[in-house]
């Protein structure tokens, strides 16, 4: 199982990415993902989720701003995210829900697999 993270940057304030996830070694159609996200000093903190029927899950503090999808065919998993805010600033992590255990898209311990992360950074 590979996950490679890409689509970070450098971005001011208010300002947008898109941030990809190329999944590989897997039946990524099979399989729920989620983002999430390290800021510095900070533990990593559960972002969205996807689902295999499309269905897309968010924390309070990225609804309505940020948007999960994912392209099956192309084993490839997007995070757009708008309106960005300093507090934004972290490292951006893919990862496979680990579909043998039951618990929910929330919690970082039911992911197997991570890829490296992506540096996201907000500033004027």
């Amino acid at each position: 199982v590979q996950l490679v993270e890409s689509g970070g940057g450098l971005v001011q304030p208010g300002g947008s990415l898109r941030l990809s996830c190329e999944a590989s070694g897997f039946s990524f159609s099979s399989y729920a993902m989620s983002w999430a996200r390290q800021a510095p000093g900070k533990g990593r903190e559960w972002v969205a989720g996807i689902d295999g029927a499309y269905v897309d899950y968010y924390a309070d503090a990225v609804r309505g701003r940020f948007t999960i999808s994912r392209d099956n065919a192309k084993n490839t998993l997007y995070l757009q995210v708008n309106s960005l805010k300093p507090e934004d600033t972290a490292v951006y992590f893919c990862a496979k829900k680990d579909d043998s255990r039951r618990g929910t898209m929330k919690s970082l311990a039911n992911y197997d697999y991570w890829g490296r992360g992506t540096q996201v950074t907000v500033s004027s």
